[in-house]
């Protein structure tokens, strides 16, 4: 976790970037990630060096030429601001936008030309990344060299709290997306860490795994379950597992190249270098994945708009719908492998809507596979930029049902206020709906009245396959007892007679 001393320079970082011009909250995560992206480099590149001086052989990621050199983080950045603008603008840009073969690519020193770079095999290192993959649309969007100059003097404070460690750096990543306070059009917005990790802790990730985020957004549910695995199996994992750990047990895809650079960077402040970040529409005829994965986790947009004819045939087989969160359970069901399980994040409409698109992949899922839990979220959740009523769904792919109860759990509080401020609250759900989770035997004899209980497949068919909480959850009303109306009235009197008495003193002192 990072320290407030921490959190106090990352916020003076940013309120100088908004003071400077730049108030979107995206625009400021993209123009840090790409700088500290050209800081890593040159922390890399400082590596091989040392790794040279021993003898060995080791591939520069800088070009060996005066202006090759002069784009490195730690030669330009305490130059004159002006000078450190040139550099960045003219030559540090473009080169990462050019990036090859985890090489950046010089300049002449005549004509200031970039050298093209020839094909050459590829070779594993940090530029190799999906970060420098979506590069090429990127833009600088910082306006003047001051602004520019304290950004640069301020991430150096901060790098001088010992942040080279990937896992202080990933927090600190964290922390700078928790300032994400908006939604995009297609209503993604960022789920809250707590929440992403609760949802992970059910569904257990193993080094084994094969996990995929078909709207990863800013990939935090890939880095929740990178998180749990490192902190349960990081002493029994071999090799091989670490070297799966890297990039192909994490899959996500979006349909922003924005968010792909964001979370690109996220996974590699995480040690995940080489994940299988990818633009797709996942809902689309150009996603064909089926039967691939072990384990997913999302939250899919809620109201996205979707080209009907470009909606995958096999999806619509399933749900015939434009929805995009009736088409996305659909989706994993379709990549999961027999076996594999899904978390995922639902808005309330989907457990009791009416329409026939609705009833379909409710049924699909109690009947062909098992539908495990239905864990009911309060509105507060996502405040401050959405106040919408969502239940985390949890289920097994098996193809022939397996569904005989379903756990419901009524979650009324997460730790937060749930209001717009979201302030830390003693009152908390969250470990106890984990520890109920995993010890779903002593749940059956619960009452309806409780937070959780069980309700058997038979009575949801009854009720059209309706998931909501309140079809099942019963209320116990406890009659409330007033005093009789006499002893009401004596008390009113006697409140009266005082606020006379208390009128006639303070008439008194004027």
């Amino acid at each position: 976790m990072i320290t407030g001393a921490v959190r106090n320079k990352v916020d003076k970082i940013w309120t100088d970037i908004w003071a400077g011009g730049i108030t979107n909250p995206l625009t400021v995560i993209e123009q840090l990630t790409y700088l500290m992206f050209i800081r890593q480099l040159d922390v890399e590149e400082l590596r091989r060096e040392q790794r040279e001086s021993f003898g060995l052989k080791v591939e520069k990621i800088f070009p060996q030429s005066v202006i090759g050199q002069s784009m490195r983080w730690s030669r330009f950045k305490d130059m004159e601001a002006g000078d450190i603008f040139r550099i960045m603008s003219v030559f540090v840009f473009p080169a990462i936008k050019n990036m090859k073969h985890g090489k950046l690519p010089d300049f002449n020193s005549v004509t200031h030309q970039m050298v093209k770079i020839e094909d050459e095999p590829q070779k594993s290192n940090i530029g190799e990344t999906a970060f420098s993959t979506y590069m090429q649309d990127a833009m600088f969007q910082i306006p003047t060299p001051q602004l520019l100059e304290k950004i640069i003097t301020g991430m150096e404070d901060l790098y001088s709290h010992d942040l080279d460690g990937l896992d202080m750096q990933g927090d600190v990543y964290e922390y700078m997306l928790g300032k994400l306070a908006t939604s995009g059009q297609n209503g993604q917005f960022r789920t809250p860490k707590h929440i992403r990790d609760m949802m992970v802790e059910l569904v257990v990730p193993t080094p084994k795994d094969r996990i995929c985020d078909p709207a990863c957004g800013t990939a935090g549910f890939l880095i929740s379950a990178a998180e749990y695995i490192r902190n349960h199996y990081a002493d029994t994992m071999d090799d091989d597992d670490w070297q799966r750990f890297t990039g192909p047990m994490f899959t996500g895809f979006d349909m922003d190249r924005t968010m792909l650079r964001i979370s690109a960077m996220n996974l590699m402040l995480h040690s995940i270098t080489n994940p299988n970040i990818a633009y797709k529409d996942s809902l689309s005829k150009q996603n064909e994945i089926s039967d691939m994965y072990t384990l997913c986790l999302a939250n899919p947009p809620f109201k996205g708009t979707v080209d009907v004819e470009g909606i995958n045939d096999n999806l619509k087989s399933v749900t015939n719908t434009k929805k995009t969160e009736l088409l996305f359970l659909a989706l994993f069901l379709r990549m999961l492998k027999k076996g594999g399980r899904a978390a995922c994040i639902v808005p309330d409409g989907v457990l009791f809507g009416s329409s026939k698109a609705h009833k379909t992949i409710r049924k699909e899922i109690v009947e062909n596979h098992q539908l495990r839990a239905v864990i009911s979220m309060p509105s507060g959740v996502f405040k401050p930029y959405a106040g919408v009523s969502t239940a985390v769904l949890v289920f097994t792919k098996t193809g022939n049902g397996g569904t005989e109860k379903v756990w419901f759990y009524d979650m009324k509080a997460d730790g937060f206020s749930l209001d717009d401020k979201r302030n830390p609250v003693k009152e908390n759900d969250i470990p106890d709906i984990i520890e109920r989770f995993h010890h779903m035997d002593q749940e059956i004899d619960r009452k309806r009245t409780d937070q959780s209980f069980f309700v058997p497949k038979e009575e949801i068919v009854a009720n059209d396959y309706d998931l909501s909480i309140n079809k099942y959850k019963e209320i116990e009303y406890v009659p409330v007892e007033y005093p009789p109306t006499k002893e009401i009235l004596a008390d009113l009197k006697k409140i009266e007679i005082e606020i006379s008495s208390d009128l006639n003193e303070l008439e008194k002192l004027l």
